[in-house]
């Protein structure tokens, strides 16, 4: 049974003539196996050799250890419900066979249809309590940082793209909302037959083994995570999309609206009132047959976005497309891995504008940090740079620490002839909140610092932010002038979404950054900096890289001159 659900047809034709054999012979424990397997099976017969074969490994290993590993080997979602005690491994095949549910969206999907009442050997009170567990089955899936996610599926998508009969191909769950950590990572691709594209993924490199497989589903375990891959048909594709994407939240609002309005909306699509047939292709005509703009998947987590949209209030999502520059970045002079010149001539490849070289100041737990002397010194080589590629603007700047009586950690003279100077607090622990938020203010009060940098100073996915007073925060950075940064560094996003949203309220402005220590990845951490600032409502007249480089230079000035 775990072996179909699996996808192995092989091994479960194997498993089930074992166990016709051990029907046959009565074997009802190891006592009665030993003398069973002391007879050697018949030369000639391949399958009972087979057979035999695995029985001696079942009478070796032990059978419930057999059964705990083919546990571990299911889709993470059947093996957590299996183990929250929701469901028999008897019943668990039953809701495979019968849905082809192999993930929470499935089940959730069944139980919102109470089509898992249906399934031979559960009723309602079984679906009940597969509904009741979903709330907790989730929580309970360990989760990986969105940088790392995003990484494992792009050269996926790169090889999903490239391969014949695949008419698209798109991140889905909690990855394609931008979530800060990611426990679903799946890609939804369609294709009229997915075969091929099956074959090819299956046996890329990094895969270490299949967990399920089917004519149109591929689960694999890839660097200790479970990956899965849909492969709906182009008519339902929009539909699977819109399920697999969620949140739960947001799926629940769009029904109530879907409802409202005489429609009906399920996994499988909407049905407008009086309509025999589905809307499914896309999402776009899923949410335009419903009567509402499309809504885009960073902000569908059931925070009132489908009240806007009913309300035609959503607002324009900052786009990566809309960044001109980028405020953050580092070199060979403190902890980057490339010199200035590469991070330059990569930034105008982006198709930037301008850009700010911002190594750590001398007191920085970088591995290297800049001295007062190498200020000079790097000034040079920059003026080196610009005078290479006149066509990009390079700012010179620094990623100053903020110390603990809230001075800063180079001079007023030095900092003077910078363009730009970002502060930051980069200790884990060692004072108080209200010590921490004293250093910020009197950092945001200085007419030299323009951008605090990562603000709440978390490391995903094992250290939290600082607990600080951030409404004081915010207004403190009104009133000076102070950017916040949303910065892009896998390990930070930071701020977050919500933090981001509430910022913008108060009236901040923002950056988007990468923090980026190597020339090869400023265009994929600005990616993620943008998806973080769209999952806080963030539109590109909040950001001041938005901007040309004189509205950049007249903020600095405007500052300098308080």
């Amino acid at each position: 049974m775990l072996a179909a659900i699996r996808g192995d047809a092989a091994e479960a034709a194997l498993l089930t003539r074992a166990a016709a054999q051990v029907r046959e012979h009565a074997i009802a424990s190891d006592a009665d196996l030993g003398p069973f397997l002391e007879v050697p099976p018949l030369a000639d017969a391949e399958r009972d050799r087979q057979v035999h074969q695995r029985l001696q490994h079942m009478y070796d290993a032990g059978a419930w250890v057999l059964m705990e590993s083919a546990i571990a080997d299911l889709p993470a979602d059947l093996r957590w419900l299996f183990e929250s005690g929701a469901v028999t491994i008897e019943q668990l095949g039953a809701l495979h066979h019968t849905l082809g549910a192999t993930t929470a969206a499935d089940l959730a999907g069944a139980a919102e249809r109470q089509a898992i009442r249906t399934v031979p050997g559960l009723d309602a009170n079984a679906e009940y309590a597969i509904a009741a567990a979903l709330f907790d089955l989730r929580a309970a899936i360990p989760r990986i940082p969105l940088g790392r996610a995003v990484t494992m599926v792009e050269p996926v998508l790169a090889q999903l793209r490239a391969t014949a009969g695949i008419d698209w191909a798109t991140p889905a769950g909690s990855l394609r909302r931008g979530q800060d950590t990611v426990g679903d990572v799946e890609i939804v691709a369609a294709a009229a037959d997915p075969s091929a594209a099956i074959d090819e993924i299956s046996q890329m490199p990094g895969v270490a083994r299949v967990l399920h497989r089917s004519e149109r589903r591929l689960y694999l375990w890839v660097d200790r995570v479970q990956f899965g891959v849909r492969f709906p048909a182009p008519a339902l594709a929009g539909a699977a999309l819109l399920h697999l994407t969620g949140s739960y939240a947001h799926l629940n609002a769009l029904r109530a609206v879907a409802r409202e309005r005489g429609g009906l909306l399920t996994s499988e699509g909407y049905r407008p009132a009086g309509s025999p047939s589905m809307i499914a292709a896309s999402e776009e005509d899923i949410y335009a047959a419903i009567g509402l703009p499309f809504i885009p998947p960073e902000i569908r987590q059931g925070d009132r976005e489908v009240e806007a949209a009913v309300n035609g209030t959503l607002p324009p999502l900052v786009r990566r497309g809309d960044i001109r520059g980028d405020l953050h970045m580092h070199s060979l002079w403190s902890d980057g891995r490339d010199s200035i010149e590469a991070m330059v001539a990569t930034c105008r490849t982006l198709g930037y504008e301008y850009c700010a070289i911002t190594d750590h100041s001398p007191h920085s737990a970088a591995s290297r940090n800049l001295s007062i002397a190498d200020v000079t010194r790097q000034a040079a080589e920059i003026a080196d740079v610009r005078e290479k590629y006149a066509d990009i603007i390079v700012l010179h700047g620094c990623e100053v620490d903020i110390l603990p009586d809230g001075r800063l950690d180079l001079p007023d003279r030095v900092l003077e002839r910078l363009d730009i100077v970002l502060a930051s607090l980069h200790e884990r622990a060692g004072q108080t909140p209200d010590q921490l938020q004293r250093r910020y203010d009197a950092a945001m009060q200085h007419p030299l610092v323009n951008l605090i940098t990562h603000p709440t100073n978390r490391l995903l996915p094992h250290r939290e932010g600082y607990d600080l007073d951030y409404d004081r925060l915010f207004q403190t950075a009104v009133e000076t002038g102070t950017i916040l940064e949303i910065d892009g560094a896998p390990a930070h996003l930071d701020m977050d979404g919500a933090l981001a949203r509430r910022a913008i309220a108060a009236g901040v402005t923002l950056s988007i950054d990468s923090d980026c220590h190597r020339a090869e990845h400023l265009d994929r951490q600005m990616h993620l900096g943008v998806t973080t600032a769209r999952r806080g409502w963030v539109e590109a007249r909040h950001v001041v890289n938005t901007r040309p480089i004189a509205a950049i230079r007249d903020l600095v000035a405007r500052k300098r001159g308080r």
